[in-house]
């Protein structure tokens, strides 16, 4: 939908997909949408030139997310809305579920774990 206003799919799908999950890296959105990881990788580094994009090192992996100082973020994130509530049902969710590493589901399942030992409070 935005792709003639910015230039490109691919950065859309970037856009779309940092706004649904809050952060993003490079192989993640470029197997969510299967898109080749290279134009993935060139986008993020255009939107991180542009101060809409920060990145943060984690491990050997470049996290991204919005720059919390960027002008137009308002206006950007309520476009995104707009389109990711325009897109079907189906696509939301699809979008706002996160794949996670088997690292991570252990670490949510060990915490579903002590929550049901002790309880909620």
């Amino acid at each position: 939908m935005l792709e003639p206003l910015l230039g490109s799919l691919v950065r859309e799908q970037v856009l779309l997909f940092v706004h649904a999950n809050g952060e993003g890296y490079a192989r993640e959105i470029s197997r969510y949408y299967e898109a080749p990881l290279d134009s993935v990788q060139k986008q993020l580094k255009r939107l991180e030139g542009g101060s809409v994009l920060i990145s943060e090192r984690k491990g050997r992996t470049l996290i991204y997310r919005f720059n919390k100082e960027y002008p137009f973020l308002n206006e950007l994130c309520g476009l995104l809305e707009r389109v990711s509530y325009c897109n079907s049902s189906d696509m939301k969710v699809k979008i706002t579920q996160r794949r996670y590493s088997r690292r991570d589901r252990k670490k949510m399942e060990k915490i579903r774990v002590i929550v049901r030992e002790y309880g909620d409070g």
